[in-house]
């Protein structure tokens, strides 16, 4: 399952002064691609060539250029943006895609910005945005229409977080069976079903997956990505992607990237996937400390034992498995 990092991107709408800043953009990046994440979308939040934004196009095309032979490095467009100046920039620094969107009712104005980064040799991805405003029949359609002007992967946007999980797979159905290109799910978590709606996605067909770090996103955010790849471990369909290394990021250095985020605490998200209590939390950092290993790491060796209150000696066994 392809998982598509979009903290950079969504998540700029939710940071101070719209935009990260390139030093930001380079260690989440860095982040990223150390746990395994190898699609990641960064740059402003309404994608290359909008005017709003602290940082230039340019800046984060540069930035990242030693980062774009580890992961798959792309940018948002809407087609109404892409023009001499946007091609001349990625025919240069050479992204590893252009995701165009536009709204899902009104793709025709995309064909030509399609054709013309296709041209430049560039992979163009696509989101039809603000999906549920058709039926699945009707997206459907649209997306043959996206997928004929050329689009190598199409994104089904739930952006303002209103589906259910029985109508995402509806939708991703209807894409699946419609076109030849992979379908990913796009999901926000207005209704708190960001994480059932993207499984729901998985289960009709989806091969893509949008997160964000922390699920940060304008209103209510994105699904989590190192939610979605718990969950996904947890059902059985691992990512690949080490979400520990994700959570340490939330724990440590994400707090002063984007002050005042609002998501699941790494320990709570451990204490789901694990099926740990929180009241043996004492014991298992008494240990972990002792130890010298990771807590989160700890709680989920010991969790699959089965015991219900495990006690130090358990706890000690699990340690020495991870050392």
């Amino acid at each position: 399952m392809e998982i598509l990092d979009c903290t950079l991107r969504d998540g700029s709408h939710a940071v101070a002064g719209g935009s990260f800043q390139l030093d930001a953009t380079v260690k989440i990046i860095e982040t990223l691609i150390q746990a395994g994440v190898k699609v990641i979308e960064f740059g402003k939040p309404s994608g290359i060539g909008a005017p709003k934004g602290a940082v230039s196009d340019e800046a984060y095309l540069q930035a990242t250029q030693t980062l774009t032979a580890k992961a798959e490095l792309g940018m948002f467009c809407r087609p109404e943006n892409f023009r001499a100046y946007e091609c001349e920039l990625v025919e240069k620094y050479r992204p590893g895609f252009l995701r165009m969107g536009t709204n899902a009712g009104n793709v025709e104005p995309s064909e030509a910005a399609i054709s013309k980064a296709r041209k430049a040799g560039i992979k163009v991805r696509y989101s039809l945005i603000q999906a549920h405003c058709l039926s699945p029949a009707k997206l459907a359609e649209n997306a043959k229409k996206v997928a004929g002007y050329g689009a190598q992967a199409i994104t089904i946007m739930d952006s303002t977080g209103t589906m259910l999980p029985s109508q995402v797979g509806d939708y991703v159905s209807a894409l699946v069976q419609a076109v030849d290109v992979p379908v990913g799910f796009h999901g926000h978590n207005n209704l708190g079903l960001s994480i059932a709606n993207a499984l729901a996605a998985v289960q009709a067909g989806a091969a893509s997956l949008d997160g964000a770090i922390g699920g940060l996103a304008r209103s209510a955010g994105n699904a989590p990505t190192e939610m979605l790849c718990a969950v996904l471990a947890k059902e059985g369909s691992p990512t690949g992607i080490d979400w520990f290394r994700l959570l340490d990021f939330l724990d440590h250095e994400m707090p002063e990237i984007a002050p005042g985020m609002k998501n699941v605490p790494p320990l709570d998200l451990i204490y789901g996937y694990a099926g740990f209590h929180s009241r043996n939390l004492p014991l298992a950092k008494s240990i972990a400390e002792q130890e010298q290993v990771n807590l989160y790491r700890l709680i989920v060796e010991v969790s699959g034992y089965g015991v219900a209150n495990p006690d130090e000696a358990l706890f000690k066994k699990a340690a020495s498995v991870l050392k």
